[in-house]
């Protein structure tokens, strides 16, 4: 008897003596004739790189890791898993095997129904589906899956459909952007040149119409030096009016002018200023979305694979559940089934074998009577064909019954038995035989000459009495074992 402890994270398996299949345990007492074993229940990573092909025929590689391990808090599971797999160890070939076999199976199966571009975009629906299926079969062997990293699609060589697709993006991107800088160029170019031909008409405009005034102004004094000189100073100081008010004119407009150019120069450097605005707040907004794509990464992400995990244990379950439920009813309507079919079993049996019996006995009836019957039959058959025999018999032997009955005895063989029962019972005596001679006359026993001589004689009588005695008394003796009295005799 030994005392065994098992680590935090491991149980103890015993099989052997006085236990029917297996026992789980953290600590126990381990008596003779039983074995104990201990199971790991640290989960364990497997890298696999599944190959699959898309509804389009077109092959990928799927790289992916999966930490995966008994579950700890389930004891059905558990037993699985020290039945089916501790015995090979985790790290053998034959449960690498296994676990790749169900996860490139499921990858190649739900692959095989979608096209490449809907496995791109929805890859984290295919992870999910994949993830769920894998868990599934592997609940059969009482393993789970704690987590699971699938990454990016990769092409296999000779078949670059991700490459390519990448580089249509990138080129597409890049196209954009080629785009967008040219049509900010060109909006920038257009304006400038825009705003310098606004300044150079207005410049123009502004120097024709001086001119022209200033031709006008000319006519006009032309005109006015041909009136009277009594005119002349008039015409000089209202000349110099008009020429003042030209200027005054001529000023206001250039103010007006300069601010236009002004507001122009202002527009321009404002709407630069706006633009380097609305590009900083596009920077901003590709950082804060940087941002919240890496925030998502570090946080979203686990907390939605835990989501996930969680959603995928409570389908399991529920799954389980649904599966122990129906094979609880199943197993009631089996039972039920199985009463009813019995009680008419039972019934049809029980009636089956009334009839038997019945049947039976009605034809053993039948055949004694019939046996009966064929004997009575027989029994007058025989005895008619005896008393014919007899008839014709004693007609041939002339009437005589003594030689009918001889005749009879001899054909049954009745002499024939009786002289071997006669030889039977005389088999194996030894008979003894003793000759006395009591004859005392010259002549034999045969002459009677010599019998009527000693008969005469009294005293030759009594001689012959006593002469006889002693071979009566020896024939006595070994026939009976009687012994005679003494006073008769004493033989030897």
């Amino acid at each position: 008897m030994v005392w065994r402890v098992a680590a935090a994270s491991e149980f103890l398996v015993i099989t052997g003596w006085g236990i029917d299949d297996i026992k789980l345990a953290k600590k126990a007492w381990i008596l003779p004739g039983q074995s104990c074993s201990r199971m790991d229940l640290a989960p364990v990573n497997y890298d696999f790189d599944v190959q699959a092909m898309s509804a389009e025929k077109l092959p990928f590689k799927l790289p992916a890791v999966f930490t995966i391990g008994p579950r700890a808090d389930d004891p059905e599971a558990l037993i699985k898993y020290a039945r089916l797999v501790n015995s090979q160890g985790r790290d053998s070939r034959n449960v690498n095997d296994l676990v790749k076999g169900i996860i490139e199976g499921e990858t190649r199966v739900l692959a095989a129904s979608m096209t490449m571009e809907e496995i791109f975009k929805g890859t984290k629906e295919f992870k999910s589906e994949v993830f769920g299926k894998v868990q599934l079969e592997l609940n059969e062997f009482g393993l789970h899956i704690y987590n699971a990293n699938v990454k990016q699609l990769v092409d296999i060589p000779g078949h670059e459909y991700f490459s390519f697709l990448g580089q249509k993006i990138q080129q597409e991107a890049a196209n954009a952007a080629k785009v967008a800088v040219a049509e900010a160029t060109y909006k920038g170019d257009v304006g400038a040149k825009q705003r310098e031909g606004l300044t150079l008409q207005n410049a123009a405009k502004v120097d024709a119409e001086t001119k022209v005034l200033s031709l006008k102004q000319q006519q006009y004094a032309k005109q006015q030096e041909l009136q009277t000189l009594a005119e002349t100073r008039v015409f000089e100081n209202t000349r110099k009016a008009e020429i003042a008010m030209a200027d005054a004119e001529l000023t206001k407009k250039s103010a007006i002018w300069t601010q236009e150019a002004e507001v122009a120069k202002i527009q321009s450097v404002n709407a630069a200023k706006m633009r380097e605005a609305e590009l900083q707040r596009e920077l901003q907004i590709r950082y804060a979305e940087t941002e919240m794509e890496r925030l998502r990464a570090s946080e979203v992400v686990p907390a939605t694979i835990n989501y996930e995990k969680k959603v995928q244990d409570a389908k399991a379950q529920l799954v389980q559940r649904q599966q122990a439920a129906e094979a609880a009813l199943f197993e009631q309507q089996r039972q039920s089934d199985a009463i009813t079919y019995n009680a008419q079993r039972t019934a049809e049996a029980r009636k089956q074998a009334a009839d038997a019996e019945a049947y039976a006995i009605m034809k053993a009836a039948d055949a004694r009577l019939y046996e009966t019957q064929r004997q009575a039959e027989g029994l007058i058959a025989m005895a008619e064909a005896k008393a014919a025999m007899v008839g014709k018999l004693l007609k041939q032997l002339g009437g005589e019954y003594r030689s009918l009955h001889d005749f009879l005895l001899l054909d049954r063989g009745i002499y024939q038995d009786m002289a071997r029962l006669n030889a039977e019972a005389i088999k194996g005596l030894s008979p003894k035989i003793s000759i006395w001679d009591t004859n005392s006359h010259p002549h034999g026993d045969g002459d009677e000459n010599g019998l009527a001589g000693f008969a005469s004689n009294a005293l030759g009588q009594f001689s012959h009495i006593y002469k006889s005695l002693p071979p009566l008394l020896t024939t006595v003796q070994e026939q009976t074992g009687i012994t005679p009295s003494t006073f008769i005799a004493t033989l030897p």
